[in-house]
Formats: structure tokens, C-alpha cells, sequence
């Protein structure tokens, strides 16, 4: 029997509202027992004085680039890369090639995730080669092991097929996740449309563009009377209006990323590829907005949108295509930009990180509670630490937070009752 006893760590588990000193037992890929003083001969036991013990992240938007595009990443490497960043579970998005539109793509990317360091958990596409022109078999992709719906990388264009979809998820325990842009008014656009814009010469992304996506999945939610959830919030007016539907009773939710609570479309005056990404870093206005719908719980969920592009990809500023990685930094953003600046609390960040993505989805996760599923992270919450790309475990290094010091470092990191991350 595979035995790991944890002494000596401060347990923090928001579903249990715990929040103390005590020791976590675990066995044949469970809690079997947390907290207090607790005695094992068998086990592994890994003293934890100084370290917080939080359920293991549930990461709600990776892109893991697997199949079709291993060269940026590949479904072990980008849950190496997970696990590294105290990320236990996650949802993998369809942007691949072939798109993750048929069962058999769906049960290629299970199979090979049952060797790897993180669970994954499918996120199969809404249109067929996200091409927003024809809806996809969505019950024999829910069969094939699909647990949510997206076109993420694009937005369903046709509202027509969006509607369809929507109207069919709740039926087949599907999560439709929604990547809210308008086409053609981000068309051409490479940052931000505003004053770093205007001064760099570059063409912009309105805000607009997000809010009129966002507003069109509202619309859609409250028509038919269906959830929807909001993908990688970045501006002040998609945080307005998602407050203002939930005050309304429309069923939506909505996600986050830590560089928009973090940083501004300022950083790209270093005209450096690695802060593109799509949405774009908008304006310190978005960003306190953003802070503010975390706060106020209007923004449910912090995830990543880890999205691996090679060095190669990113090294000219305008032609590299969008996207940075975030897995492995995530936590420590929340705690250096969120906790440390008397935002939101500890407990707060990790129901943000874990426990509320994990209900979201449906997963039997988010929680330190005795019979659950042994995903843990341990982590110094004080432990200051400069961000290397070079040693960072996935396979490409495009780090918003790279060469930045944060706060708070992941130690160990537990998935199915094993040790899959140790520094």
C-alpha cells in the first residue's frame, strides 16, 4: 500500500472551511485522514513545517497542443509543467490538428494523459474544424469522454450554432466554455487598441471586441434559459456586464487569467511577442476592473489560458502568433499581485484556483476532505523567487512573468496519491 503522511503543514481547504496546523494521511490514492496528529509506521512522511497543504489547482483553460503542434507542447510536457505549478487537474481546449472534433481525437488525448502528471479532461469542440459552419455529434463526443464544449482559439461566429449548443449541453453534462470576440472588429489587430498602440504604430484590438462576444453569450444564456461560461476576462465592460446578468438571474460564469490582473498593455512597449496574446493585456482601468470581479465574486475562477509557442514562433513581435504560458506561475501570481496586496485572501485565491473551477466542471476535486481524491499541492507562501524560463518544465518559454520575483513557491505536488513535483 503506497502511504504518504504529511506532518507539521498549515492545512488549507476552503470546502471545509479549514484553516489550521495538522498533519494529511494519505492512502491508495485518497485522504484518509486530516488533520490533528496522525500516527502512520508505512508511510512516506514529508515535514511540511512552514508550508501550506491547499487541494491541487484546477485549471480550467490549457492548451496543451497536443496532437498537431508537440513542437510547442505536448500532453506529458504541459502536465510536467502542471504539475510544477501545483496543478493537479485541467481542461484541454480544442485548437489542435485535427481540432478536437471527433470521438477518436477525444479518447487519444484521455489515453495518453492516463501516464501523465496531471489529470486532463476534455474540452471537445463546438463546430467542425472550428470553422463555426457546422455543429459537431456532441452526444458521441460526450461519450468519447468530453466533459465541455469550445471553439476557444476563435468564437463560434454563427449565433444560430452557439444557440444549438447551449441548448444541448445541459443535457449531456457538457460545460460550454466560450471564447467571447467579435471577428470583425478585432480583425488585423495584434495589442490592445489604445495609447501603446497608437504609440508603437500597431494595429489594435478594440475592447469592444470582447464585449460585444460577451454580450452575445448573455443574450443567449438568457434567452434560452442556459449556462454559459466566460472565458479569459480582460475588460472593464465584460466585468460589468457579467455582474449585471448574474444580478438578472442569467445562469453565466466566468473565468479570469492572472496577467490580467497582473499587468497592462504597458509591457508591450518592449515590443516583445511573449505579452501578445489573445485577449490582448489591456488597460490599468481593465486590470482594477478585473481585481474588482474577483473580489465582488462577479469573476469565479482563475485560470491559466497556457498557451506554448516555440522561441522560433515568438521572435518577431508582430507576425507571432498570440499566446504565453502560465501553469507554472500561477499561483505565485495570485499570491504576489492578489494576496500579498490585501486583495483577497489565501483561502480566497485557492477556491478561485481550486475548489470553484472544480465545481464548475463537475470534477470530483477542489477539496483536502478524508475519501478524496489525493490531489494536493504544498507550497511556501512567503518564499520569494525569480522567474527562469530556462528552468521552467514544459517545452517552450513564453512567460509573461519571466525574469519578475514573485511570491509563494511550489514545493510538492501530489496527483492520485502519488509524489508527481518535488523541488
Amino acid at each position: 500500500m503506497n502511504r504518504i503522511l504529511i506532518k507539521n503543514a498549515v492545512i488549507l481547504d476552503p470546502e471545509s472551511g479549514r484553516n489550521e496546523p495538522g498533519d494529511i494521511l494519505i492512502a491508495d490514492g485518497v485522504f484518509s485522514a486530516v488533520g490533528g496528529q496522525i500516527r502512520c509506521e508505512d508511510a512516506q512522511v514529508i515535514d511540511a513545517a512552514g508550508l501550506t497543504a491547499a487541494p491541487g489547482l484546477v485549471d480550467m483553460h490549457v492548451h496543451l497542443r497536443d496532437p498537431g503542434f508537440t513542437d510547442k507542447e505536448d500532453i506529458l510536457t504541459g502536465c510536467r509543467a502542471a504539475a510544477a505549478g501545483g496543478v493537479t487537474s485541467l481542461l484541454c481546449m480544442p485548437n489542435t490538428n485535427p481540432a478536437v472534433d471527433t470521438p477518436e481525437t477525444v479518447r487519444y488525448i484521455r489515453e495518453k494523459a492516463e501516464k501523465a502528471d496531471a489529470r486532463v479532461y476534455v474540452a471537445a469542440a463546438i463546430t467542425k474544424g472550428l470553422k463555426s459552419e457546422e455543429i459537431n455529434d456532441l452526444r458521441a463526443l460526450r461519450e468519447a469522454g468530453a466533459i465541455a464544449l469550445s471553439d476557444d482559439g476563435r468564437p463560434v461566429v454563427n449565433s444560430r450554432l452557439m444557440g444549438q449548443a447551449m441548448h444541448l449541453a445541459p443535457s449531456l453534462h457538457l460545460k460550454v466554455v466560450s471564447h467571447c470576440e467579435d471577428l470583425f472588429l478585432s480583425v488585423g489587430g495584434k495589442m490592445n487598441e489604445g495609447a501603446v498602440s497608437e504609440k508603437l504604430g500597431v494595429p489594435g484590438v478594440p475592447a469592444a471586441a470582447e464585449d460585444c462576444g460577451t454580450a452575445r453569450e448573455i443574450a443567449l444564456a438568457a434567452a434560452y434559459g442556459v449556462p454559459v461560461h466566460i472565458c479569459h476576462v480582460s475588460t472593464a465592460t465584460s466585468v460589468a456586464l457579467i455582474r449585471d446578468a448574474k444580478r438578472r438571474g442569467v445562469p453565466v460564469t466566468a473565468e479570469t487569467a492572472p496577467h490580467y490582473f497582473a499587468l497592462t498593455e504597458e509591457e508591450l512597449l518592449r515590443q516583445d511577442a511573449d505579452y501578445r496574446m489573445s485577449p490582448p493585456l489591456r488597460t490599468e482601468k481593465d486590470r482594477y476592473a478585473v481585481i474588482e470581479g474577483l473580489r465582488d465574486g462577479t469573476i469565479d475562477a482563475i485560470a491559466t489560458d497556457h498557451a506554448p509557442h516555440t522561441p522560433q514562433e515568438k521572435a518577431d513581435f508582430l507576425s507571432a502568433p498570440n499566446g504565453s504560458i502560465g501553469m507554472e506561475t500561477s499561483l505565485a501570481a495570485g499570491i504576489t499581485y492578489l494576496v500579498h496586496t490585501g486583495i483577497i485572501t489565501m483561502a480566497e485565491l485557492i477556491r478561485l484556483m481550486s475548489t470553484a473551477p472544480a465545481k464548475l466542471l463537475g470534477l470530483n476535486a477542489g477539496t483536502l476532505k478524508e475519501k478524496a481524491p489525493a490531489d494536493l499541492v504544498l507550497f511556501a507562501p512567503e518564499e520569494r523567487w525569480t522567474v527562469d524560463v530556462n528552468r521552467l518544465h514544459g517545452k517552450s518559454r513564453n512567460a509573461v512573468f519571466k525574469g519578475r520575483e514573485l511570491v509563494g513557491r511550489v514545493k510538492m505536488t501530489v496527483c492520485r496519491g502519488k509524489i508527481v513535483y518535488r523541488e
